[in-house]
């Protein structure tokens, strides 16, 4: 009998696509992006599928030209279409979110994330048999507004990090995901936003680790090669 491959679906925004901190829209290689250490700790029994978009969003809408599809809420479902069936679903978004261009608050961030993703998610039958795939919700790193272009694009940020990270928390729990913090973590490279190649080593291999702990049980194993 073929052995199974778990599929494992990353859905965020530059983080997640390996944007470079400094750099005109460089992209740091797989090996070394978080998802591709993943990808090497898990080994061949899992399979990492990437679904990093630059600038994408919870459900802002971003005007500027050239800048169409970044709602991340629109697009989710039939990106869950497209990829299932999906054992695992990494979500982690919502930097964006906090630029002063949308001026979300935090009330509004709770009911996106819980109304448009983790209810899609779990009523949809994207798993395996139409069963629901394993969740795991990861807030946004820190912002760093001493340096550019941070400052330029969230002056405002404030402690929203602080709050985004409780209420991520907050959803994920009552919702049986499981949770991680990665501003407790990673910290952001030299334009104040994105994360290096040593941080996303880190996070890479702290996700390895939670999902050692609350998901890989529900298959048996490891996890690792």
């Amino acid at each position: 009998m073929q052995k199974r491959i778990k599929r494992i679906l990353c859905y965020g925004d530059s983080l997640t696509w390996g944007y470079k901190p400094g750099t005109d829209h460089e992209r740091i290689i797989f090996e070394k992006r978080w998802t591709g250490i993943l990808q090497k700790l898990l080994g061949g029994d899992y399979q990492i599928i990437e679904e990093g978009l630059n600038g994408r969003t919870l459900d802002s809408e971003d005007k500027r030209p050239g800048k169409e599809g970044r709602n991340g809420a629109e697009t989710l479902q039939i990106t869950l279409d497209t990829h299932k069936p999906i054992d695992i679903l990494i979500l982690m978004l919502g930097t964006n979110e906090l630029k002063d261009l949308f001026n979300r608050n935090m009330e509004d961030i709770s009911y996106i994330l819980e109304e448009k993703f983790i209810k899609i998610i779990k009523t949809g039958g994207f798993g395996r048999e139409g069963k629901i795939p394993s969740i795991l919700l990861i807030s946004p790193p820190n912002i760093d507004i001493s340096k550019e272009p941070a400052l330029e694009r969230y002056s405002q940020v404030g402690n929203k990090i602080v709050h985004m990270r409780d209420i991520y928390h907050r959803v994920a729990k009552k919702n049986q995901c499981a949770f991680l913090d990665s501003s407790a973590i990673v910290s952001p490279g030299k334009d104040g936003i994105h994360i290096d190649e040593y941080n996303h080593k880190k996070l890479g291999e702290e996700i390895f680790n939670k999902l050692k702990l609350f998901i890989f049980n529900k298959y048996g194993g490891d996890g690792g090669s």
